[in-house]
Order: structure tokens, then C-alpha cells, then sequence
């Protein structure tokens, strides 16, 4: 009897296909006419002189590559200043830069709970949140999206290491947590709050500063974060932030920052290079929340189901994963390249669009972006009468 071991993968491709959550890879060229309302890039960094010339800098000086884990030889004094800013920056005590966000994540869940421990995460948090819950070892529980009772009920009672991680903003709806509330709640009950700033940091609080220093919670003992450098910082890799202790913990027993390759100097650079930059031009983070709520009021105000931004994302309801794919094609079609959630992405079944504003977009891409959304929208998009805001 022959035997084929990958035929089960055929089944769940069609399995996709009827559910209309097929996903394909479409390499974008270097240069493109599309206005993008699809990227990260939420300060229109990642093509700026300035940055580039910092990427291109740091490979001459530093090599192509990091060669080696940052314990071996993938530290450099490129990397020890992008900390040092950093934290600085956003306000922390220190910063431990890591090859991702992903990574970032997956180091401080698992090096600060483990057995015995205690996290509670929100419904609605990230999937790097959601392995590195599971990878922590730890007991977890989900509370409903953006509910501090819930977490206080969640944490009441537990003897030992307890943690509540959540976004800052949530990157399927672009709404923000109520980050306050939540600080309060774990400090009632003794738990330290990780909070993921990924769609905060260039947006939020003054000069972008991210939410935690939005929120008053920066450098607060008990208050770690993540972020990465990919979105407003247009670069690549990710970091934690916190007290001392905590960094010299991770650099000891997290293993995606043990056991991984060092972010390329390049990425460092870059990301070293936007940082830099965002402190001489602070207006930018004031820039891309203003482009987020004119692309909103617009949008509603053409009768289309909005969730109110919070921060870059303008997140727009379609009426099923087929229609959203249609609409995202029509809108590539059209001249505008924009995101499109479907489950398992979107946990609560929605299908949407999801637009990022930039603060490099000027009136006219605005008119122009909303024009398109608006023409090609599916028949059957659910009225503006049942948004969510």
C-alpha cells in the first residue's frame, strides 16, 4: 500500500477555498503607484533619506549580517545605543533589542511566568501574545476584550506569579485598552501588566512616545513593554522594555533572545536612524492621528461601519471574508492597496478592511483614499447604524 503522508493538506485547501480564506503571497516591487493604506509604515519613515542612509551606513560599518546570537558576537555598540534610546525615549529604566516583535513577546512571557504562574490576556490580543501564552507554560485565562473588572476577578485569589498582558492598540480594530484601568487592577492584586506597544510607539503620547507613557505608566514598577521597530519606526526587529532587573532577566533565560541570530545592523541602524529623527519632528505622531480620524469621519459619513481610531488604524466592517476579499481587490484594482482581516485573523468572525494612515499622506491622498473605498464597497456593507465606536 503506498503512502502519502501530505494528502490531509489538500483536504484543508479546500477546506479554505470554501470558506473564502485562501491567502496568497504578492511580492510588491520596489517602486509602485499604489497608494498604500496597507503598510506599518505609520510616519512614512522607511523610505526616508535619513533612515536609509542610517541602514546603508550601519552595513558598511557593521557587515551585512549580525553573524552571530547578541551573547556571541551579534551585540554592537549599534545595538547598545538603540537600547539606551529607547528607553530613554519611551521612558523606561532599559530596553533589550530582539530580532522581532514576534520575539519580543514570546521573551517576556515566557521568561517572567512559567509553571505555576498565572496570565491573564485579553480576547483580543495579538497572535505572538496568544503562542507566547502557550509557550510560557503557565495557566492561562482569557478575559473579555478590554474589561479591567474582568481582570481583577481573573487575578483575585492567585498565590503566586501573576502577569496581565494586552495590546496597547489592538490591531485589528484600532481601538487602544484602557491601560489606567488595568495598571490598577494588577496593582490591587499584585500582578505586573506587559504591555504589547507595537501600534502605539510614533503614535501615541507626546512626541509618540507610545502608550505606556500616554497612559502615565511608563518606568512604573510592575509595567513592562514590548514594541517593534517595523511599524512607525519603519524598520525591522522588536524590543522589551522595563526595569533593570527585568532586562538582565531576559538576557539570561528568555530563549528567543538567547538562542536567535542578532537583528541585522542594518535594521539597528534604520530603527536608530527613525528614532532620532521622530525626537526632531515630534509632530508627526500629532499628523497620523489627525490622518486616522479625517479617513474615519469620512468614511462614516458616506454610511460605511467604522470603528472609531484610537491610534493609525481605521478598521471598516464588510459583510462577509468573500466580500472583503473582493473589496480589497477592487480597491488594488482602483489604485489603493489597503489590509484585509479575515478569520482566523479576526477572532470574532468580522471580515474587514483595515487602513492605516500615514502621516506622509497629503489632503489629496485622503480625498483620493476615501473616494475608493466608498466606490467600491459591496452592496450588502452593513449601514454606518451598527458601528462599533
Amino acid at each position: 500500500m503506498s503512502f502519502a503522508p501530505f494528502d490531509w493538506i489538500d483536504a484543508e485547501a479546500r477546506r479554505r477555498a470554501d470558506a473564502g480564506l485562501v491567502r496568497t503571497l504578492r511580492p510588491r516591487p520596489a517602486g509602485s503607484d499604489l497608494l498604500d493604506l496597507a503598510s506599518n509604515d505609520y510616519l512614512g519613515l522607511t523610505r526616508h533619506p535619513e533612515v536609509t542612509a542610517a541602514a546603508a551606513d550601519a552595513v558598511r560599518r557593521w557587515g551585512a549580517g549580525a553573524t552571530g546570537s547578541r551573547l556571541v558576537t551579534g551585540s554592537t555598540a549599534l545595538h547598545a545605543a538603540l537600547e539606551c534610546e529607547l528607553a530613554d525615549f519611551c521612558g523606561f529604566e532599559a530596553a533589550l533589542v530582539l530580532s522581532s516583535g514576534y520575539a519580543a513577546n514570546l521573551a517576556a512571557l515566557t521568561a517572567l511566568t512559567g509553571r505555576g504562574s498565572l496570565i491573564v490576556s485579553d480576547a483580543g490580543n495579538h497572535a505572538s501574545i496568544v503562542d507566547g501564552c502557550r509557550l510560557s507554560r503557565a495557566e492561562t485565562t482569557v478575559v473579555p476584550h478590554a474589561d479591567p473588572d474582568a481582570v481583577r476577578k481573573a487575578l483575585h485569589g492567585h498565590g503566586g506569579r501573576a502577569l496581565t498582558v494586552t495590546d496597547s492598540v489592538f490591531s485589528v480594530d484600532g481601538d487602544a485598552a484602557p491601560l489606567p484601568e488595568l495598571a490598577r487592577a494588577c496593582r490591587a492584586e499584585g500582578a505586573a501588566l506587559l504591555i504589547d506597544d507595537a501600534h502605539g510607539l510614533g503614535v501615541l503620547g507626546e512626541g509618540g512616545r507610545g502608550g505606556p507613557a500616554a497612559a502615565g505608566l511608563a518606568g512604573g514598577e510592575g509595567i513592562v513593554a514590548t514594541l517593534t521597530l517595523s511599524k512607525s519606526l519603519g524598520s525591522q526587529g522588536g524590543a522589551v522594555l522595563g526595569p533593570a532587573r527585568v532586562i538582565d532577566h531576559l538576557v539570561n533565560t528568555a530563549r528567543t533572545f538567547i538562542f536567535d541570530t542578532a537583528l541585522a545592523p542594518a535594521a539597528a541602524g534604520a530603527a536608530l536612524g527613525s528614532l532620532r529623527l521622530l525626537r526632531r519632528e515630534p509632530e508627526r505622531a500629532d499628523r497620523v492621528r489627525a490622518v486616522a480620524t479625517a479617513l474615519y469621519e469620512r468614511l462614516t459619513e458616506a454610511g460605511l461601519t467604522a470603528v472609531r481610531p484610537d491610534a493609525a488604524v481605521v478598521s471598516v466592517r464588510a459583510p462577509s471574508a468573500d466580500a472583503a476579499v473582493r473589496w480589497a481587490a477592487d480597491c488594488r484594482t482602483a489604485g489603493m492597496a489597503v489590509g484585509c482581516f479575515r478569520p482566523p485573523s479576526v477572532p470574532d468572525g468580522v471580515s474587514r478592511l483595515r487602513l492605516t494612515a500615514r502621516a506622509d499622506l497629503t489632503p489629496e491622498q485622503i480625498d483620493s483614499a476615501v473616494a475608493i473605498v466608498r466606490r467600491t464597497a459591496p452592496v450588502s456593507c452593513p449601514p454606518a447604524a451598527e458601528r462599533t465606536v
